[in-house]
């Protein structure tokens, strides 16, 4: 596995593991909590370093199963953990990035994943009822305290990131970015390469759609996320297939996987660039990190950017609610 570097001079391996989904969002676990650990412990054993969770993810179960999976190999992992959630009887109930508040998650967060530092702490989504300077102030002090290490963003927005970075440096932003969601290239992607702010593109895949696996046929279980997602509904399901169909054309003259192409086209975008793939199975787990592996010519970044741009996007990446939380 190669490593990259994000801001603050954070290395990572150049393809890291977004856990959320072990817990969470994608219907029913096909495997057990232990079953899940050894995936986790897996991904170790094939060089993955970097390993994503969050406090609401759950709730807090997923922080949990990330600490005790990963407490053997605690000194070669870097843990990536987030606040700002008001989680209320097991529940979340909106936003709340206060001082006080980010401190008890931190200590909260240290507790569950069986560490005494968290090596990168997102702003979940950016609270407008709390100044980002406030914020970025508080994770400085947890820095300081020795609890934290490095301070992250989450759906932030360019000026977001500005402000905030001016009163602490941000390590990393995290937000959705692959193929079909294009968002951050216009504002954000720029500001980054100023600042020198690592990027960690969540859902590199498509929520699977980019991987061949969904198509205008799949049924959703109960809970699956995607169901509530204006860009899976049928219709637009069928309309973005041509971008799936072209992609998998391009994977197999490569010997390569849809999702490693897609994979491959994020790598090629920038050296600070490290997405967090999620996966519940071992086999695809080492799937994607093999895509390390996958060269992409010039030509066919430019290819897969000019279709991706021709053909457009069909329906919104989050519903209306979800939508609300992205700073833009």
């Amino acid at each position: 596995m190669h490593t990259r570097t994000l801001g603050q001079g954070l290395e990572v391996s150049a393809i890291g593991l977004g856990c959320m989904g072990m817990s969470q969002s994608y219907g029913p676990n096909p495997g057990s909590r232990d079953e899940m650990i050894q995936v986790l412990r897996s991904a170790s054993d094939a060089g993955v370093t970097f390993f994503d969770t969050a406090e609401v993810y759950g709730p807090y179960v997923n922080e949990e199963l990330v600490g005790e999976a990963l407490e053997p190999v605690r000194d070669q992992v870097v843990l990536a953990t987030k606040f700002g959630w008001d989680i209320r009887d097991g529940k979340s109930v909106g936003l709340n990035s206060r001082p006080e508040q980010i401190r008890a998650v931190a200590d909260a967060s240290l507790r569950r994943l069986r560490t005494d530092v968290i090596d990168l702490f997102y702003q979940h989504r950016v609270d407008p009822d709390v100044p980002i300077e406030d914020v970025a102030g508080t994770v400085g002090d947890l820095v300081a305290a020795g609890k934290v290490r490095h301070f992250g963003l989450s759906e932030a927005s360019a000026e977001t990131v500005r402000r905030a970075h001016a009163v602490f440096p941000v390590t990393a932003l995290q937000s959705e970015y692959s193929l079909w969601t294009r968002d951050p290239e216009e504002a954000v992607l720029p500001t980054l390469t100023e600042l020198g702010i690592g990027f960690v593109p969540f859902s590199p895949l498509g929520k699977g759609f980019l991987t061949g696996s969904v198509d205008r046929s799949t049924t959703f279980s109960e809970g699956d996320i995607r169901s509530t997602i204006p860009r899976f509904s049928d219709e637009n399901r069928a309309a973005n297939q041509a971008l799936v169909d072209h992609v998998a054309t391009l994977a197999a003259s490569k010997d390569a996987t849809s999702g490693q192409v897609a994979l491959a086209w994020l790598l090629a975008q920038q050296p600070w660039i490290v997405p967090i793939p999620g996966t519940r199975r071992t086999s695809r787990l080492r799937e994607n990190a093999a895509a390390t592996a996958v060269a992409l010519s010039a030509d066919e970044v430019a290819d897969l950017d000019a279709l991706a741009r021709s053909i457009g996007v069909h329906g919104n990446r989050y519903n209306e609610l979800h939508m609300g939380f992205v700073d833009r």
